[in-house]
């Protein structure tokens, strides 16, 4: 247990290990201790986690996390373990007698903090427990799950807003790390929160780089991009099952160690390959979207999608999987047209609702324009959640290589004029069939062809003006309605280009590249992203070994005894005795007294 009336900053040194706190972190901590209601929006990796554990410390009483999967809660419970603080979950892994156990500790006032999943939290036994039982605060953690319109809608979320009738003197913070201005609302309605502080932190990841590209071989793509992560953890995205079993056994063919998962697998399976990805290091992951949500592995150094995702969020909440640990990691996808098609047809042919459906269309057309676009990602990524960034960033795809564009002002003046003619009321399915000339029933029963700008782009096909118009979105030179209904409009900086005062570049279509610089059976070889140097590379092979020697001692994932980041300034300041090594961010009193020996045997033996 940690030391009775420690401030916080002392929490953070002692048992965390951390020097200080970051951003707004020592403000929601400070808020929720003194009993206050918080909503936090925070990017992965930006420290959501000791948000909550430390007030669950200095308050009297047991914190209760809310958390929707087995292994994120795994993960948390075996970090704080590690580090000193009684903590336990209760889910379906574990046996009757351990329940048992976990309730005695609970009602015993025996825990810090216990994680729980929001089904085994709503039953009125478990309810009745709490009740018997001092609460610190209660955590909702992955509280986008909240919202219908997400990409990881849970409905039983959509009932904790029980907690605040039930224990109304309890505090409650609710986090996430994805949520866009209307997830952001229907969180604050769903969980009963309006009169929750809200803490907004910036979603940038700055260490992720961004790079899209189209897709014209995606194993050689592939390979060429692995150049740069051999020996480095992982995640690779597939739409389909059988692209991820196909994916994953080439991979291993080619000698990287990659495993498959998807629903398809047993249970068994997903389990003992999840357990291989989280337990050593130097595993690729090739998945569907039924993997990731939840995955505290720190040490991702990058994610490559092969297909593009459901959502400009469903994006953002996958690529933030990589880098949580705040060291360099890339965000790479690869796309084709057949992509929309497949991605179209799906929502197309789902049993959701029309108004759903509209939604998730939207969705696409934002996520296809990102991809598109010709500006820097980083500030049309976070534009998305409606934030400023005052890049350009330097760090992604667009800034360090400019694509090539074309003159595309005409077009666009046709494009908003055309828009504006129809009225501002269609979407661009009509406005494209207008600008082409097509007497479509539609267009002759609105009398369409009657107006100037029909048939004035029938020099271009179908698929370029799909371009042109998901590109002028992505620019802001267009808007779609925000109900959803796909209606375009004008905004305010398209009246320049109407008049002639701003010119219009996009982006060029890429074409296939002519044969392949590599043959296929070549290995994957080469090294990795962290910067490591020649001369250091001995030394951080044996620190990252003694780790998972230790790792499987205690039972955990490698990251649990010390992050990559945590091993990095280890071999950088090379710590000469346990009370430099302390100096060293991540190395609190218990992980110092259990490994410090260890790890300043394996520094001072190669100095």
């Amino acid at each position: 247990m940690p030391p009775m009336n420690a401030s916080a900053l002392d929490l953070l040194q002692s048992v965390f290990g951390y020097p200080s706190f970051r951003g707004q972190q020592q403000a929601v901590v400070e808020h929720l201790s003194e009993g206050g209601d918080a909503l936090v929006l925070m990017p992965t990796g930006g420290g959501k986690s000791l948000c909550y554990q430390i007030p669950a410390l200095l308050r009297q009483g047991t914190g209760i996390v809310v958390s929707p999967l087995i292994a994120l809660m795994q993960d948390q419970v075996d970090a704080l373990r590690e580090a000193g603080v009684a903590a336990a979950y209760l889910n379906s892994s574990l046996g009757a007698d351990e329940q048992r156990e976990v309730e005695r500790q609970l009602l015993a006032g025996e825990l810090n903090l216990l994680y729980v999943a929001p089904e085994r939290l709503l039953t009125q036994r478990f309810l009745g427990q709490l009740e018997r039982t001092e609460v610190a605060l209660f955590a909702i953690d992955e509280a986008h799950c909240v919202s219908q319109w997400g990409h990881d809608f849970r409905p039983e979320y959509r009932e904790l807003a029980i907690l605040h009738q039930r224990f109304p003197a309890v505090p409650r913070i609710a986090l996430t790390a994805t949520a866009d201005p209307r997830t952001r609302e229907e969180i604050v309605e769903r969980l009963s929160l309006q009169d929750a502080r809200q803490f907004v932190s910036s979603f940038d990841r700055p260490n992720i780089g961004y790079r899209v590209g189209l897709r014209h071989n995606a194993k050689r793509q592939l390979t060429e991009f692995l150049q740069g992560h051999q020996g480095e953890s992982g995640i690779v995205y597939c739409l389909s099952r059988k692209k991820v079993d196909d994916t994953a056994e080439w991979l291993a063919e080619m000698g990287v160690e990659a495993l498959p998962y998807h629903a398809g697998l047993d249970a068994a399976t997903r389990a003992k390959n999840q357990k291989r990805f989280l337990r050593e290091d130097g595993v690729v992951m090739v998945a569907t979207v039924a993997f990731g949500m939840g995955i505290d592995k720190p040490d991702v150094r990058f994610v490559a999608h092969l297909d593009l995702p459901r959502s400009i969020e469903g994006y953002y909440q996958e690529t933030g999987r990589a880098g949580r640990d705040s060291l360099p990691a890339e965000a790479w996808m690869i796309y084709g047209l057949s992509d929309v098609v497949t991605m179209s047809q799906m929502i197309a042919q789902s049993e959701s609702a029309d108004e759903r459906k509209r939604v998730e269309r939207q969705k696409l057309e934002s996520l296809l324009a990102y991809a598109e676009a010709t500006d820097c990602r980083r500030q049309l990524l976070l534009g998305t959640f409606g934030e400023t960034y005052p890049g350009p960033c330097g760090h992604c795809d667009n800034c360090i290589a400019p694509p090539k564009t074309w003159d595309a002002t005409v077009p666009a003046q046709k494009a908003l004029s055309a828009v504006y003619r129809t009225g501002q009321r269609f979407g661009s399915g009509h406005v494209i069939d207008v600008l082409r000339g097509e007497e479509t029933e539609r267009v002759l029963s609105l009398e369409h062809h009657r107006l100037s700008t029909f048939g004035i782009g029938a020099e271009m096909d179908e698929k370029q003006w799909r371009s042109v118009f998901r590109q002028l979105l992505a620019a802001g030179l267009l808007e779609a309605d925000a109900e959803g209904f796909g209606t375009l409009r004008l905004t305010a900086a398209s009246r320049a280009v109407l008049s002639g005062g701003q010119p219009v570049k996009l982006r060029e279509d890429a074409r296939p590249e002519r044969g392949s610089r590599r043959r296929r059976d070549s290995k994957i070889v080469t090294g990795g992203s962290l910067g490591i140097e020649a001369y250091e590379q001995s030394m951080w092979d044996e620190l990252r070994a003694l780790r998972t020697q230790l790792a499987k001692q205690q039972g955990v994932p490698p990251y649990v005894v010390f992050h990559d980041a945590t091993l990095l300034a280890m071999l950088r300041a090379l710590p000469a005795n346990e009370d430099e090594l302390a100096t060293i961010s991540g190395v609190g009193e218990a992980k110092l007294k259990r490994y410090g020996r260890d790890f300043l045997a394996v520094i001072n033996a190669q100095e």
